[in-house]
């Protein structure tokens, strides 16, 4: 009964928490709570679109989905990146008892955001048919593709703002309000999914519009919640502008973090690169188990961004030792999870495969690829919290160097040669990610122990 009410609390949001002085455990719940909440319906949105284009449109524009995702990443990286750093700087603004700082921040990282996203968009747009290509698609897949393909594209600049919006309203501690967001953000892009894709028969188009629809709401809904009165972190476009020196010096710690991610996804582009030239069959059974993975992956990373916002607020006040402990619990918890998960996603891989799609080849490599990567679920629940853990405590260089040893020393070479020069196709692919994100965890894990990120410092 405790914990229930604990959770309903959670749901509800208490913008006015003091999270540096409640009990560790208390704080996680309260946290991670919503952030879980929020990332399974960013992880089921996911789901839901698979399904209706793996049903409704067919292989080439599954492997649409997935060539464009693949390039997407770096999009996708760079908000995550920019989400990380907002987390982190907010976090210890608010830590410091410092909201007009963390106001201004939140101002600047709403520009970068912005301008990133706009030019990003743009190019993906006009060269969505030589980005296909140069991926590996068929003639008759970018036929058939574009128009997706452009429309995501377009999307940048919500995707831009939806993360590191986001981002900002947990390091603040208003993780509800985020969660809030992305629950509308997803349920709009679901319902736009079956309007759009078998009753209208838009086809892979519909997926992408129907996204594009429901983050924009998503990201209408975060701004408006900066201008409410019951929240600590204030937001008015009256005294609008740029501060050029804010910027630089967000940039600077966002690098660390976005180039974190750019690294995986440049991972991610050379591995389905590779996988691409096994067939449309094998890029689509692959796209369907990642999909499928994503499902508990994120609400993994919403707790791990409740300990890099614990990390960095209790950093802010001068409890390094009760970030420590906030992080190593999570971790344990999260390790928990995925492993009981790891379990029944081996048990059960073949069904969840065959919801998406029944296509013997499309199959067999969806349920090989999920029972393989499962075999390093508890490396990836422990490793992916000391990371951002990490990363919460502002030091965003660390993680970027463990992930050029961990995606591009470990996992590329060792995928190249298993999948290529070996002959083991799309199975050397699957344990070459198994083996290379195994280490990382486990390099990260070292790093945590030894307590340098306690000492670094945000100064602006």
């Amino acid at each position: 009964m405790k914990y229930l009410k604990l959770i309903l609390k959670a749901l509800k949001g208490d913008e006015n928490m003091d999270y540096t002085s409640i009990s560790i455990n208390k704080a996680l719940l309260l946290l991670a709570v919503p952030m879980v909440v929020e990332m399974s319906f960013e992880s089921l949105f996911a789901l839901v679109d698979a399904f209706f284009v793996a049903k409704y449109v067919g292989t080439n524009g599954m492997a649409t989905v997935g060539l464009t995702e693949s390039v997407l990443t770096i999009i996708y990286s760079l908000a995550w990146g920019i989400s990380t750093a907002a987390t982190a700087i907010i976090a210890r603004k608010i830590g410091e008892k410092n909201p007009q700082d963390a106001s201004k921040s939140l101002m600047q990282i709403i520009n970068i955001s912005a301008g990133i996203g706009v030019l990003l968009g743009a190019f993906g747009y006009f060269y969505s048919a030589e980005i296909l290509k140069l991926m590996g698609g068929s003639d008759q897949l970018i036929k058939e593709g574009i128009g997706y393909t452009q429309i995501q594209f377009l999307s940048a600049p919500i995707i831009m703002l939806l993360f590191s919006l986001g981002g900002a309203l947990r390091g603040a501690g208003n993780a509800a309000l985020a969660m809030n967001a992305m629950i509308i953000a997803n349920l709009i892009n679901m319902f736009l999914d079956f309007i759009f894709i078998p009753i209208m028969g838009m086809g892979v188009e519909g997926a992408a519009l129907a996204t594009i629809i429901g983050r924009s709401v998503g990201v209408a809904i975060q701004l408006s919640a900066f201008f409410a009165n019951n929240i600590n972190l204030k937001l008015t476009f009256k005294k609008w502008f740029a501060d050029w020196r804010l910027i630089f010096e967000i940039l600077k710690i966002s690098a660390g973090s976005a180039g974190q991610f750019i690294i995986q996804s440049a991972s991610w582009v050379f591995l389905i690169r590779i996988l691409s030239d096994f067939g449309s069959e094998v890029v689509a059974g692959y796209t369907i188990a990642i999909r499928i993975i994503v499902f508990t992956i994120l609400p993994s990373w919403g707790l791990a961004n409740a300990a890099a916002t614990l990390v960095g607020q209790n950093l802010g006040a001068k409890q390094p030792e009760r970030a420590a402990k906030s992080a190593w619990r999570a971790a344990f918890f999260n390790m928990g999870f995925l492993g009981i998960v790891a379990i029944l996603f081996f048990i059960f891989a073949r069904p969840l495969v065959m919801l998406f799609d029944e296509n013997p080849v499309v199959m067999e490599t969806g349920v090989e690829c999920l029972q393989i990567l499962c075999a390093g679920y508890i490396f990836f629940g422990f490793g992916m919290v000391m990371s951002q853990a990490i990363n919460g405590s502002g030091d965003t260089k660390t993680p970027t160097v463990l992930n050029i040893i961990g995606f591009w020393v470990l996992q590329i070479p060792i995928a190249y040669i298993l999948a290529v020069k070996l002959d083991w196709k799309q199975t050397g692919v699957f344990w070459a990610v198994v083996i290379s994100e195994s280490i990382l965890a486990i390099l990260a894990i070292l790093y945590f122990k030894t307590g340098r990120w306690k000492k670094n410092t945000i100064d602006f």
